[in-house]
């Protein structure tokens, strides 16, 4: 069978692999597309062989939202370097492995790389594919997913997909309301919250924060009957800085991210809540 342009464009796009690649497994195949994608894959699974001591550690944070906006899936996938991290067919494909997470309904990455993507293909055999594409060494880090059940999810992925946040947002859904989520979203991929509110942050935690401040304030020879007020007011910034509700808003600093869903909600009539996040950074 000849191997025509068409043919070989045809397995570029079930495959990602490059048109070199494509050519040469079309030519081994003897046009084959079933054969030839066998063929990408084979060699990117010896590509992994021979790479696994490498380190990837670049790569893309991607996310992908359901049609009805009620499930939502943020992922991280790496390979060696930027210069393949950054190409149009490194990015579409991080974008194709959360779109099939999504599809999964799992965040188990073990679940997700055996489920069926595009063409019938596993996640596993198509990263396969890339990895025989590239000649680096593709790793699916991880993954999160949030479902609302009386809300929506946002998303923000910054510029360079290095970092990227989704959001669970409980109230009814709007495309303002989602540009409000999406705010948000950036919000937390700008100040790293630790948590959505500060009822969420373990008592532990908390408390070796005390241990700290209380620390601090006798090695400052702070006077005993006001260290615990010292302490108390160090908490309370260190609420307002971790807490996704309480951190100064980005873009405005007279208000909280509290007070811009509560703005939200005056002017609307209508309740809208952060309830959820997942905020992944490159490595």
């Amino acid at each position: 069978m000849e191997v025509t342009i068409a043919l070989i464009k045809d397995l570029r796009e079930k495959t990602g692999a490059g048109m070199a690649d494509c050519k040469l497994a079309l030519t081994e195949s003897q046009g084959d597309m079933q054969k030839a994608i066998e063929f990408l894959r084979k060699k990117g699974a010896a590509m992994a062989s021979k790479r696994a001591d490498k380190i990837a550690k670049e790569g893309a944070v991607k996310s992908s939202i359901s049609e009805d906006k009620k499930t939502g899936v943020i992922i991280e996938i790496n390979c060696e370097t930027d210069f393949v991290s950054k190409g149009d067919g490194f990015q579409n494909f991080a974008q194709s492995v959360a779109d099939a997470a999504l599809a999964s309904g799992s965040d188990d990455v073990t679940k997700i790389l055996e489920s069926k993507a595009k063409d019938n293909l596993s996640v596993q055999e198509i990263i396969d594919g890339m990895m025989g594409s590239v000649g680096e060494k593709i790793e699916f880090k991880r993954a999160k997913l949030i479902h609302i059940a009386d809300g929506f999810v946002s998303s923000y992925i910054h510029f360079g997909s290095k970092v990227g946040a989704i959001i669970g947002m409980k109230g009814t859904y709007s495309p303002e309301a989602d540009d409000i989520g999406n705010k948000i979203a950036m919000q937390t991929v700008a100040m790293s919250p630790i948590s959505v509110k500060r009822g969420e942050i373990p008592a532990e935690i908390i408390e070796k924060e005390k241990e700290i401040y209380r620390e601090q304030c006798k090695n400052e020879k702070k006077p005993d009957h006001i260290i615990e007020k010292i302490v108390g007011n160090k908490v309370e910034k260190y609420f307002q800085e971790n807490c996704l509700m309480e951190q100064e808003y980005i873009q405005d600093a007279s208000k909280s991210i509290g007070d811009l869903l509560k703005e939200y909600s005056q002017k609307t009539g209508s309740e809208l809540d952060a309830v959820k996040m997942f905020r992944f950074q490159l490595g």
